[in-house]
Formats: structure tokens, C-alpha cells, sequence
């Protein structure tokens, strides 16, 4: 799911890039696309037999300051996002996500939900690359949303090579209710590349991007362009922790925001499935 949320031009941009850039090096051991879920999908499915529960936070210092298009201001808003994942085997997995929004001037509520399905290359067929695609679909409030239902397809290619870790996720986007819904297919891809600094702690970036319809790419400033510096901890194979702050390079990107996916696995992992 590919938000719009219309914006004022960005000032500062030299000194921000230099920002992101800094943070990225400094990071030590101690983390759209939407705005809801800002996460570049890893290759491998759920452990089978297991449960992720995962809560993604992110605060908008620097959004849409007002109404447009029916789309409350992002300014000053916190999205909270409840991930449940479940395992089936070692190639498929299903999740649920629901999404809230927390703001002042009556912005807090129940935004909408996702269901999403993903399904892995196997292992034992050899690719010397992770695959895997997800398929996502769900409602949201329009005034949250300019595009009230959604259809997400995402393959993803990743890739690890010694400390160096990378993924690329081409999305296909497609809006059935809404703003866009006569644009037709659009292109969201994301990338992420990180550097384990240790065995428990990886540093690095994650690039989003909502270029418009493959049947004509939207004009350079109507179109999404977002870098966050991440750092991900390894600390428990039950645990995940990812967060990291990214900005915006267009008017039409939400600017400024901080994020957290925090999560946990429950159950125990079955075997031969």
C-alpha cells in the first residue's frame, strides 16, 4: 500500500542528506512503500509452525501540515501497525496487518487492515539468490489514504554476501478505490543495503521510492523518494529490532520520520514441513 500525501517543498536539503549520511557511519552497537509498514522485505518465509508478532511505530516530524484531497495532515502523526505473521511450511506464510493512526484534532482511530500471502523459492533448488513473492491486499480509511483499497505485489531478490547484506523489492502497486484508481499498475520499488558492524548489530540504508503508473511515470516532484539510515539488532533469534530516521527528496514524500519495528516469535518451529 502506496500512500499520497501531498506536501510542502522540502528546505535544507544539503544539510539533511548530509544528516542521513552521518547517522548511517555513526551508528555503533547499542533500524510504502506506506507510511504504515516502512520495511524492505527479507526473502525468507516464517519458520513453520511459528508466530511473529511484530509492532511497527513510526512519528512524522515534518508531513502535510494540511488536509488534501480528503487526506487528514501526516504532520505530527504516529502510525502504529500491528504485524501477525504466521509460518505454514518452509515456503509459505500468511500475515494480518492492521493499522492505526495516533494525532491530535481528531486524527487518532482504526485506519484499515491487510491480508497478505508470500510464498519462497525452497532452498534445496540451489538459487543463488533469496526469492520470494508477496501478494497484499486490504482497506483503509480514505481520510487516512487517498486510495481506500489496495493490491500489493512484491517480489523479492536478496542477497547475502559476507557481512554485506542486500535486498531489492520491485513493487507493483494497484489502487482500486480512490485517487489513483484509474491510474492503473504503479511502480513502488524499495532497496536496502547493511553492513554488519558485529555479529549482533548491522548498519545501513533503506531507499523507498512511488514512481506512478508503468503507463507514464509521474513528474519528478509528484512522485515518492525516501532514504532512511537503519540499524538492525540481532540480540535473540526470537527478536526482531529494526529502526531508523529518513527524508524525503520531493514535495509529495512524507518528510522527517522516525521508525521502530519491534517483534517477537511465538510457538515452536516444526520440522519437515
Amino acid at each position: 500500500m502506496v500512500c499520497r500525501f501531498p506536501q510542502n517543498a522540502n528546505n535544507g536539503f544539503i544539510s539533511k542528506f548530509l544528516l542521513i549520511i552521518l547517522l548511517a557511519m555513526g551508528a555503533e552497537r547499542s533500524l510504502a512503500q506506506d507510511n504504515y509498514e516502512i520495511e524492505v522485505y527479507e526473502s525468507p518465509t516464517q519458520t513453520p509452525g511459528t508466530t511473529m508478532v511484530e509492532l511497527h511505530s513510526n512519528y512524522t516530524f515534518g508531513g502535510n501540515a494540511f488536509t488534501s484531497d480528503g487526506v487528514f495532515p501526516t504532520q505530527h502523526m504516529e502510525h502504529e501497525t500491528v504485524e501477525i505473521t504466521h509460518g505454514f511450511n518452509s515456503w509459505f506464510e500468511a500475515a494480518l496487518y492492521l493499522f492505526n493512526a495516533i494525532g491530535s484534532d481528531n486524527r487518532t482511530t482504526f485506519v484499515g487492515s491487510h491480508l497478505r500471502m508470500r510464498a519462497a523459492v525452497p532452498e534445496v533448488w540451489k538459487v543463488p539468490v533469496g526469492l520470494s513473492l508477496s501478494v497484499e491486499y486490504g482497506f483503509q480509511n480514505p481520510h487516512y489514504c487517498a486510495d481506500d483499497q489496495t493490491l500489493e505485489i512484491r517480489p523479492i531478490i536478496d542477497k547475502k554476501i559476507k557481512k554485506w547484506y542486500f535486498s531489492f523489492n520491485p513493487v507493483v502497486d494497484k489502487a482500486f478505490h480512490g485517487l489513483d484508481a484509474n491510474k492503473g499498475f504503479e511502480f513502488s520499488p524499495c532497496f536496502k543495503w547493511s553492513y554488519d558492524v558485529t555479529k549482533k548489530v548491522a548498519v545501513g540504508t533503506e531507499y523507498y521510492a512511488s514512481l506512478g503508473s508503468f503507463t507514464g511515470f509521474d513528474t519528478y516532484s509528484n512522485q515518492q523518494h525516501q532514504l532512511f539510515a537503519a540499524v538492525d539488532l540481532d540480540i535473540d533469534p526470537k527478536w526482531e529490532l529494526n529502526f531508523g530516521y529518513g527524508l524525503s527528496f520531493t514535495p509529495a514524500t512524507a518528510n522527517d520520520i522516525f521508525k521502530i519495528i519491534l517483534g517477537h516469535q511465538f510457538g515452536r518451529p516444526q520440522k519437515n514441513k
